[in-house]
């Protein structure tokens, strides 16, 4: 059997780290922008970002929430109003003190001590605050609500150790903000925006997630309680992929967002908020990625099937060209997944090989190759990115007739669709550990020979304050963290195995990013 000659340097087991800076960086997705914690996202990056921005705001849309958009600064008052929102935010705070430079006389520039600003504005780190005036504006009676908003924008938290696409100062993202009439319709805005990103996350991105409540330490600044969806990358580690919040009444408090109630009352306003990230793309790359670079979903591809001709720049490139335009526009005709199927004719110079691999290492989901021995014989040779090589160890090229290529397309789309997230839900699935019944036996687990050991299921007595505290420092001792209490888990049947009380719930235990 013929050795694999991979397309990328650096193999997933040899050094996850460097293999996920080297995916992004042979994919063409981003690059460092000069800038500590920022990124410049490449235009086959930002095609991604943008197929699930369409994908994930047809959903929004179709819950009835609209779109808006609110200021990049936010007035430090705002913060200090609601005290465990800034306390949570604020070593992450990018601050704003001035409004003009001048010369420093050395030929430099200094802030003008003459254009300090009266109130500091911050950077939005996320937007509960500043919307919260829009919404004590906007809410005046019960028929004003529910007020369902969302916001497509960049935000800042100022962060220590960063990675493109996973942990950067700057990011893209959504954020979700409601506003309701009781605790009861807040709460099924919770669980409805929840379940959204499951799907989303699920059957567009194919990454299996579990969907559950957050522990008392990991809520959000302020909220009464947090969900999320979480999902297991390669070398086992958790990656919080969307999260969800009940806010309660306390952010209408501080914003003052009340409303005239059916009886002619007085009340305060249940809020939400909820949001997903470009720290998506990351979790794609670590999660489909493999040795020779990206595979994208289908879903999110924004080419589907790239088509390189042969070209030898001689006279009969022309017949070649006519006939590779043909077979896109046969492509171009078809559907799949609910859309138009995206096909991309590379007519640029180069080797049809080299363009072959920068293809493969972008993660183009089909790449079909035509020669001239495939023209004359009216042929296309067809190959998948999510199944790349064949036994003998060369590239799994399926040799098809044009027509028989077009047709069989949408297919064949939907398949490596369902193979990615199969792919994966069985990959996380054998790495979960459940029925660890001792300290000892979770230290096996997670012992340091293991590179990738997984997530652990353990019962709990969902312990709050000091004695919450005392169990997050055993687990972060041993660098571990509490990742959610699955929506669908088992009941509990047994002790806790941090306090030894009776348990009420099952948590997940991992590794995280």
């Amino acid at each position: 059997m013929s050795t694999i000659r991979h397309a990328l340097n650096i193999k997933r087991e040899d050094d996850f780290a460097q293999w996920y800076q080297e995916v992004i960086s042979a994919a063409g997705m981003a690059e460092e922008s000069g800038v500590r914690g920022c990124m410049v996202i490449k235009p086959w990056g930002w095609g991604i970002w943008e197929r699930m921005q369409h994908l994930l705001d047809a959903r929004i849309k179709a819950a009835g929430v609209e779109n808006a958009y609110f200021p990049l600064f936010i007035p430090l008052g705002n913060f200090v109003r609601e005290a465990a929102h800034v306390e949570g935010f604020a070593k992450e705070m990018a601050v704003v003190t001035h409004h003009r430079l001048i010369s420093d006389g050395k030929g430099g520039l200094v802030p003008d001590p003459e254009a300090k600003l009266e109130e500091p504005l911050i950077v939005r780190p996320t937007s509960e605050t500043i919307i919260g005036d829009a919404m004590s504006r906007w809410v005046q009676s019960w028929r004003d609500l529910p007020l369902l908003l969302n916001q497509w924008a960049n935000v800042v938290r100022w962060e220590m150790r960063t990675r493109m696409f996973l942990r950067t100062s700057e990011f893209l993202w959504q954020e979700g903000h409601t506003a309701h009439d009781s605790r009861e319709d807040a709460m099924r805005e919770t669980m409805r925006a929840l379940e959204m990103y499951r799907a989303f996350a699920e059957e567009d991105v194919a990454l299996p997630v579990i969907a559950g409540e957050k522990p008392e330490n990991e809520r959000f600044p302020g909220a009464v309680g947090t969900w999320s969806i979480e999902a297991m990358m390669q070398d086992g580690k958790a990656l919080q992929a969307g999260t969800s919040h009940y806010l309660g009444t306390s952010f209408a408090e501080a914003a003052n967002i009340r409303f005239q109630d059916r009886e002619g009352g007085q009340q305060l306003a249940h809020t939400t908020s909820w949001g997903v990230s470009t720290r998506m793309v990351g979790a794609l790359i670590m999660t489909h990625g493999d040795d020779d670079g990206l595979r994208v979903p289908p879903a999110l591809a924004p080419q589907q099937v790239v088509i390189l001709p042969m070209l030898r720049e001689n006279e009969g490139d022309a017949a070649l060209l006519e006939y590779a335009q043909a077979l896109r526009a046969g492509i171009a005709a078809q559907s799949a997944l609910g859309e138009g199927v995206r096909v991309l004719l590379d007519s640029k110079p180069g080797k049809a090989a080299a363009k072959r691999w920068d293809w493969v290492r972008k993660g183009a989901p089909v790449i079909i190759e035509i020669g001239p021995r495939d023209m004359e014989s009216g042929k296309v040779s067809v190959l998948r990115r999510d199944d790349l090589w064949n036994a003998d160890g060369k590239p799994a090229f399926a040799v098809l007739g044009r027509d028989e290529a077009i047709a069989a397309i949408p297919g064949l789309l939907a398949e490596i669709q369902r193979h990615l997230f199969t792919q994966a839900e069985q990959r996380r699935d054998a790495n979960i550990v459940r029925g660890i019944g001792s300290i000892a036996e979770l230290d096996a687990f997670f012992a340091e020979d293991k590179r990738y050991p997984g997530w652990a299921e353990v019962q709990w007595s969902r312990p709050s304050g000091a004695a919450l505290d005392q169990v997050v420092e055993q687990l972060k001792a041993r660098k571990l963290t509490f990742r959610n209490v699955p929506l669908d888990a088992a009941p509990a049947d047994g002790p806790c195995l941090f306090t030894g009380e009776q348990a009420v719930e099952r948590i997940y235990v991992a590794r995280a990013y």
